[in-house]
């Protein structure tokens, strides 16, 4: 955690009265993805498990599909930079038809980004769960967010499975944590066909995208699902249950996947 956190002064002004304090703040970095010997990516991310995120969002944008054609990471935190190299040639201008969320930092220049899904294939798993188990999930991330609790400044993302979660990140961006989970799961060869995401912030497409890379057949929120999500989950065979807290929530989409 001491990563991520550190302590700043602050001024803390209560009822016209000021004290002279210190406060705990997350930290940022700019992470620079070089792929292949080109730059590809500069992630604005908390910093911690590095490599873990970097693969993660290759394995979002749809660079990487099999663990066995990662070759090599190697990572230099001080200077922000993180070299991979793999067996898959790299096309520019072809990178990953999709919008890049100003949010997680900047890509190349010459990457025009549009929608485009049809990369994903849809989830084929008959797993169910239990209510019980999704109200789990969602009390199980509240419960582990320490650095929120300290800080207010990160968002959480976790895999789930059964009555526990297997792997939890946080992140200063929902994407960066949510790319940590798929770089775990990417790196440890893990199969989430009986799995869940689970999220603190909103379902946004993009965040539906990504769960959708590695398969996953339910997607847990804190918050909202995005009109474009839903239609999305429909039609790539994905649960989402959304407002997840206390002991109620919505499912929106495939509702028969909870019993």
């Amino acid at each position: 955690m001491s990563e991520i956190i550190e302590k700043r002064p602050a001024t803390a002004i209560k009822d016209g009265v000021a004290l002279a304090t210190h406060y705990n703040v997350v930290r940022e970095l700019p992470l620079t993805i070089i792929l292949n010997d080109e730059e590809l990516a500069t992630l604005v991310c908390s910093p911690h498990e590095l490599k873990t995120l970097a693969v993660g969002f290759l394995v979002s944008e749809g660079l990487l599909q099999n663990p066995d054609d990662l070759l090599e990471v190697s990572c230099r935190e001080e200077q922000g930079v993180i070299w991979i190299r793999t067996s898959c040639p790299f096309q520019g201008d072809g990178f990953l038809k999709r919008n890049f969320t100003s949010c997680c930092g900047k890509g190349r220049p010459s990457l025009h980004f549009i929608n485009d899904y049809n990369q994903i294939q849809p989830v084929a798993s008959d797993v169910t769960f239990t209510a019980k188990q999704v109200i789990r999930y969602s009390a199980l991330l509240d419960e582990n967010s320490d650095v929120f609790k300290l800080t207010g400044g990160v968002h959480e993302a976790a895999l789930a499975h059964g009555e526990s979660l297997v792997v939890r990140y946080d992140d200063i961006g929902r994407h960066n944590a949510l790319d940590r989970v798929l770089g775990y799961t990417f790196l440890n060869r893990i199969d989430t066909s009986d799995k869940a995401v689970v999220l603190s912030g909103r379902v946004a497409s993009e965040m539906l995208t990504k769960a959708a890379r590695i398969g996953v057949p339910l997607v847990v929120s804190r918050s909202a699902p995005t009109s474009l999500s839903i239609d999305l989950a429909e039609q790539l065979g994905i649960t989402i249950a959304g407002f997840a807290r206390g002991n109620s929530f919505n499912v929106y989409t495939h509702p028969e996947r909870i019993v």
